[in-house]
């Protein structure tokens, strides 16, 4: 009987992806296999900071793929960005959340920047000279945007930043920090981009966390912070648009493809241990039992990934699709934690063990869950939605904003 190898990602491709698309793949599957694998294990047991290979990442150009090449970037778009961050994390989870930090990070300028910021600032992410982050979480409001507490104070030709922004991606590599703050009372708040060295400035110290060994997600602290009004994104007011918009269109579709990549290497580690373990005198890929679980990380993964690239496909393409966003990072990250499950069933006691990996990825997902939307509120937007109480889609009033013009060399 002729044995088929149907791939999950060789089929998304075929359909969704470009040639273009595809030998973007291929490099950043080289490179992530050749000179990010060998880091793993180090990064695992040190749980350090990766600050030499996060720049090592970034001056592949990778932080850049929708910035134009106008600005010296990609000029590709969502789509790319998605095969980039997945590619990196099937190698390494906390380095695909240092690039999709930065690409998210970017967002900002790109959307809501101004020609001179523009000019100033993409093309050094482009290059990756500068690795941006945005902060806007704080302590006491978590993911409501409205409740934060963090201050603005306008004086003169600068603002004064007074505050904490916690489990911010990025926090201890950034060097441009993107920063809202409050500007006034309700919706009055307001963007600014903050240099990493500018005094007032402190990032406090690493705390340990559960998974994304090695990627920093900490504290950035403001006190008397000053900050030029040339550093304002958009206008006063401006900031809830720009967080809002950023998680819609780069936080939701960036984290799911994260997730994506943590399933594909979750789904290809346990093929193989169920193909070279054997019990009862045969193979436990043999067994009907083992069949259905490795059936249904497929189907979890074919979902996931099927979802992922219809949503950023659309939103290269300028169509309405933040359900579609948000749909992609619900269930891709609720379908990898079923799979993880799964997959811990599969090895047994085995997936306790370090070197067959399980538990890395399973701590590696967990953190997939929070950022850019729990799964309560994605939901609840799913509902408003269905309801008709939807107030707007950022995906269709950022359509022209996205800086997605093909380079020189195109």
């Amino acid at each position: 009987m002729l044995m088929v190898d149907v791939d999950v990602i060789a089929q998304i491709d075929a359909y969704f992806c470009t040639p273009r698309h595809r030998q973007l793949r291929d490099d950043v599957r080289r490179f992530a296999q050749t000179e990010i694998a060998p880091h793993v294990p180090a990064m695992e047991t040190d749980q350090q900071i990766q600050y030499e290979l996060a720049h090592r990442i970034a001056a592949q150009g990778w932080l850049g793929p929708t910035i134009s090449g106008e600005y010296g970037g990609m000029g590709e778009g969502h789509v790319a960005k998605t095969i980039i961050d997945e590619e990196v994390s099937t190698v390494s989870a906390p380095m695909g959340a240092m690039v999709q930090a930065s690409q998210l990070g970017t967002a900002k300028i790109i959307h809501y920047g101004t020609l001179e910021q523009r000019r100033r600032w993409l093309p050094a992410i482009a290059r990756g000279d500068v690795l941006p982050t945005i902060a806007v979480t704080e302590p006491t409001s978590g993911g409501h945007v409205l409740g934060m507490t963090t201050s603005a104070r306008r004086d003169g030709d600068d603002y004064i930043l007074n505050g904490r922004k916690v489990y911010v991606g990025n926090s201890h590599v950034g060097t441009l920090h993107g920063v809202v703050a409050r500007t006034g009372a309700g919706k009055n708040l307001t963007a600014f981009l903050v240099e990493a060295d500018r005094p007032g400035l402190t990032v406090a110290g690493l705390e340990p966390t559960l998974g994304l060994h090695g990627f920093s997600f900490g504290e950035l602290i403001f006190d008397d912070c000053r900050v030029p009004t040339a550093n304002r994104i958009g206008r006063e007011g401006d900031g809830w648009k720009v967080a809002y918009s950023s998680s819609i269109t780069y936080g939701r579709p960036n984290l799911t493809a994260v997730s994506l990549g943590i399933h594909r290497a979750l789904l290809k580690d346990t093929v193989a241990y169920v193909k070279q373990q054997r019990r009862y005198g045969r193979r436990l890929a043999d067994l009907s039992i083992i069949k259905d679980k490795i059936g249904k990380m497929r189907s979890h993964l074919m979902t996931s990934a099927a979802n992922a690239y219809l949503a950023v496909s659309m939103l290269d393409r300028n169509l309405p699709c933040d359900t579609e966003l948000i749909n992609a990072k619900y269930q891709g990250v609720e379908l990898l934690l079923e799979s993880v499950r799964i997959a811990v069933d599969a090895h047994g006691a085995a997936a306790l063990l370090r070197r067959n990996h399980i538990e890395r990825y399973l701590r590696d997902a967990y953190h997939m869950l929070t950022p850019a939307g729990t799964p309560e509120i994605q939901l609840l937007r799913l509902a408003e939605a269905e309801l008709g109480t939807m107030t707007g889609q950022w995906s269709e009033q950022l359509a022209d904003r996205i800086a997605t013009t093909p380079s020189a060399t195109s």
